[in-house]
């Protein structure tokens, strides 16, 4: 193979266009690896880690970087990179308005009530936020890695000026029905949600949306969402202290075509849940509280909790290609998952059949997973979401080639005896996602047929299509469910029949 890496000066695109500008030149026939990225530090280290010698550059320089196949030609390789360059730059005779070049001027222009959404590094995302806070606006931040601190500052300040910072590291939120990040699409109604959990909050959605079009199809009014506000993974931690959910609950409780609230969150810290809880039942709105935890309901719970506070039952949450799961083939669990809070969902369910689980984001200190140790000889749980293996990628939902690589590492080892994932669907995520997963795991059934239980988030009007995605994994050979808490039993009932045996 041969290498060759070029410096373009001053060109520039996004971090998710050049991952996709990477994707399409990798597809080019004698390709063997491509990586088209801006010369910052984490690029620089991702590169290095390629193997890839990058001379002398700055981060305003565009890095272009080509493995090839000996006999490859490399002016079709580049020929290949400008092809995929060619969306990002504007035509010659271009008339459109030159976009505004900061989040001040952008704001300036935008009318009352505009929400900011900053997906930038998370070492500038800090002083963007801020900026769209002084300029009286509320803001999502979609951009991971901000220090706590920060995180704090921020939504500190918003509660002076009767503003919300959804975030850091916000995937998700719909207002008035809109969806932001990688929001599902979902039918309307009267339910607010406040979400400190990204996929936590899809998986509700999904599952309530879900729930309507049932109830719809049999003659009632079923049941929507208004508004999901995002408040960020962090948000009911003990440093940051539910800053931002209290004013999301504040603005739910007002809104007159909010009729329940929901909030869903990662495991909080104690103390916090306590204090929410009080403020909860102060609020002439009801809320539903769905805190995972030690003891605590699963989502899917959660959703039917919901149903039956409006008054409905909770439909046979659908599962597809069960005659595709034969017998556990060893005695380990491995989950590998896209979403933060589906994987603390799953762990905690598991926890209690099958005692400690291992993971980069672990329930326990004495539990963690370095993370380049990935794979041990016991039940683990990786969240490939988090911020230590996103740094210089792109999130999971967006570029899976790492959870597809450990997929296939998991496989093939015998101990292995069933396979947990999940797969999100939204308008943020990847166009097709089981375009990729459903070779992986066909491939990683190849040798061996290990079960593989899938939850697929998403509804009927993604525009992935659920459909046509669960089609696709039943036919790679995976068990597919809506619900990650019935996934997550169906994988645990698996093993626990290997035992029995």
């Amino acid at each position: 193979m041969k290498d060759h890496v070029e410096l373009r000066p001053g060109a520039y695109a996004d971090s998710v266009t050049l991952l996709q500008v990477s994707r399409a030149v990798q597809a080019t026939p004698g390709v063997v690896a491509a990586q088209v990225a801006m010369a910052t530090g984490l690029n620089l280290e991702v590169l290095a880690g390629m193997g890839f010698d990058v001379p002398g550059s700055s981060p305003n320089d565009m890095v272009v970087a080509l493995r090839l196949d000996d006999d490859a030609e490399l002016g079709a390789a580049l020929a290949a990179v400008d092809a995929a360059l060619v969306p990002t730059r504007p035509g010659s005779g271009d008339s459109r308005v030159a976009p505004p070049r900061t989040t001040g001027s952008a704001l300036r222009h935008a009318g009352p009530g505009a929400v900011a959404l900053v997906s930038v590094p998370g070492a500038s995302a800090t002083v963007e936020a801020m900026d769209a806070l002084e300029s009286g606006h509320d803001v999502m931040v979609f951009s991971d890695n901000v220090p706590v601190a920060e995180e704090v500052a921020l939504k500190t300040y918003a509660a002076t000026r009767g503003a919300i910072v959804m975030g850091p590291d916000c995937g998700t939120a719909v207002i008035d029905g809109v969806g932001l990040g990688f929001a599902n699409t979902v039918r309307p109604g009267r339910i607010g949600l406040v979400a400190a959990s990204g996929t936590g909050c899809q998986q509700l959605l999904a599952l309530l949306h879900h729930a309507g079009e049932e109830l719809a199809a049999h003659g009632s009014d079923g049941v929507g969402v208004r508004h999901a506000l995002g408040v960020g993974g962090r948000d009911l931690s003990a440093a940051v202290g539910g800053l931002a959910t209290r004013e999301a609950l504040r603005r739910l409780d007002a809104d007159a075509d909010v009729d329940l609230v929901v909030v869903v969150s990662k495991p909080p810290a104690p103390e916090v849940a306590d204090a929410l809880a009080t403020e909860a039942e102060a609020l002439g709105t009801p809320v539903e509280l769905g805190l995972l935890g030690p003891g605590q309901r699963d989502l899917t719970a959660v959703a039917e909790a919901v149903l039956a506070r409006l008054g409905h039952d909770a439909p046979q949450w659908p599962v597809a290609g069960a005659h595709n799961t034969g017998a556990a083939t060893g005695p380990l669990l491995r989950g590998l998952f896209v979403g933060g809070t589906l994987c603390d969902e799953s762990m905690l369910m598991a926890t209690e059949a099958l005692g400690p689980i291992r993971s980069n984001i672990p329930l326990a200190d004495d539990l963690a997973l370095a993370p380049d140790e990935l794979l041990v000889d016991t039940h683990t749980m990786v969240d490939f979401g988090d911020d230590a293996l996103t740094q210089g990628r792109a999130h999971p939902m967006i570029d899976p080639t790492l959870r597809n690589e450990q997929l296939a590492r998991a496989a093939a080892d015998p101990a292995t005896g069933v396979l947990l994932l999940d797969l999100v669907l939204g308008h943020g995520a990847e166009p097709d996602p089981a375009a990729g997963l459903a070779p992986a795991i066909a491939a990683a059934r190849a040798d061996r047929p290990v079960p593989v239980v899938v939850s697929l988030v998403g509804t009927d009007l993604d525009p992935q299509g659920l459909t046509a995605q669960r089609d696709a994994l039943v036919a790679a050979g995976a068990e597919v469910h809506l619900s990650n808490a019935a996934a997550t039993r169906r994988a645990l009932d698996l093993l626990s029949q290997l035992e029995a045996s």
